[in-house]
């Protein structure tokens, strides 16, 4: 059963409305930018106004002062007369003024929204195409890839056929000299056989195809047969590894091969990341209608904030670090949540690491 298809469209959604609300608040800090410059404008012009009528009014003042001691009464009633008409025409040039500054003021707006128009209209045609040659690249990509795995996977058969025909070879002449670069040989084959399971599954999980078929099964059993897959590269390393689970079936549904893979790259990055002379226990119990599994070891801790990252597709310890491609943790979580439970770290630095995850219990899943 493959797994629900992964739609871009959320991401995409996300992307719009960031860019719907980056616009918005473009738009209003423009509106703002635009509004205080009005603003500024106009106080400067009504002081230069306010100046210009304070000046006027001096020197009317003046005027009239020396009228009143000149005692030319007709006069200064004529001036009057004037005045009022140079006032009068004041106030319509001044009005006309501020008629075409508003006028040019809404040009300029309009002007300004339409190239804002144009210029987004722009941005969204150079976004859709990038997308559209994004998800172009991405299929072919994937095609590629499954194309390059098919091949190289059988290349590596070949291998390992071949090194079984040289160590039948070596056992017959009791030849230690070619048994043993042959098992290095094999356990070199099987990681380059994980790498390229691990590509695989990232990419069907992009498109939404990893394989899944849940059946009914035992967990305990199941934790037993990965716990005992994995003593002999415990036992090399030096470390303690040990199950813990109570006694009796627990019943979950879950894919089996799926579950083995999910615990293979957790009791190998505990193993991995435990000094010799460690432990590693593998555990589960139930609680609150969902079972609940373990692995912890007593290894060097990861910090707080990293354990949310841990999770993250190419994540590494460190830069330096080439163990892995670091995807094992990402493919985990998608198996888990694809099983309906959901995956955490409890650690802390120096403190060892515990790598816990939930299955819906028997008669529990939708």
């Amino acid at each position: 059963m493959p797994s629900k298809p992964r739609d871009p469209a959320p991401e995409r959604a996300k992307t719009d409305d960031s860019l719907r609300a980056e616009r918005m608040n473009t738009d209003e800090a423009l509106k703002g930018d635009i509004s205080s410059a009005e603003r500024t404008a106009d106080e400067v012009v009504d002081r230069a106004r306010e100046a210009a009528d304070a000046v006027l009014s001096d020197a009317r003042d003046r005027a009239d002062h020396e009228s009143v001691r000149a005692q030319r009464p007709a006069k200064a009633a004529a001036v009057v007369d004037q005045r009022a008409e140079a006032d009068r025409e004041v106030r319509v040039d001044r009005a006309t003024a501020d008629v075409a500054l508003r006028s040019d003021r809404e040009d300029q707006a309009d002007a300004l929204a339409a190239l804002l128009v144009h210029e987004r209209a722009a941005t969204d045609a150079y976004l859709l195409t990038e997308r559209a040659r994004s998800d172009d690249a991405v299929a072919h990509r994937d095609d590629f890839l499954g194309i390059v795995a098919h091949d190289v996977r059988n290349l590596l058969n070949l291998v390992v056929l071949t090194m079984e025909h040289l160590d039948k070879a070596g056992e017959r002449r009791a030849d230690v000299q070619v048994s043993a670069p042959a098992d290095r040989i094999r356990r070199y084959v099987a990681r380059m056989n994980r790498l390229i399971g691990d590509l695989v599954d990232v990419t069907s999980i992009d498109a939404g195809r990893l394989a899944m078929a849940p059946v009914e099964g035992d967990v305990t059993a199941l934790l037993a047969e990965a716990t005992e897959m994995f003593q002999p590269a415990a036992l090399e390393k030096g470390v303690s590894l040990q199950a813990e689970a109570p006694p009796g079936p627990l019943a979950a549904q879950f894919d089996h091969e799926r579950m083995l893979q999910l615990f293979a790259n957790l009791i190998g990055n505990a193993i991995k990341f435990t000094p010799k002379g460690g432990a590693i226990a593998v555990g589960v119990e139930k609680a609150e209608g969902e079972l609940r599994f373990w692995v912890s070891d007593t290894g060097v801790g990861i910090p707080a904030p990293l354990q949310e990252a841990i999770f993250e597709r190419f994540w590494q310890v460190g830069k330096n670090d080439r163990r892995g491609l670091g995807l094992g943790l990402y493919i985990s979580k998608c198996i888990v949540e694809a099983h309906g439970g959901r995956i955490w770290a409890e650690s802390g630095a120096g403190q060892g690491t515990r790598l816990c995850f939930t299955l819906p219990a028997a008669g529990a899943q939708a």
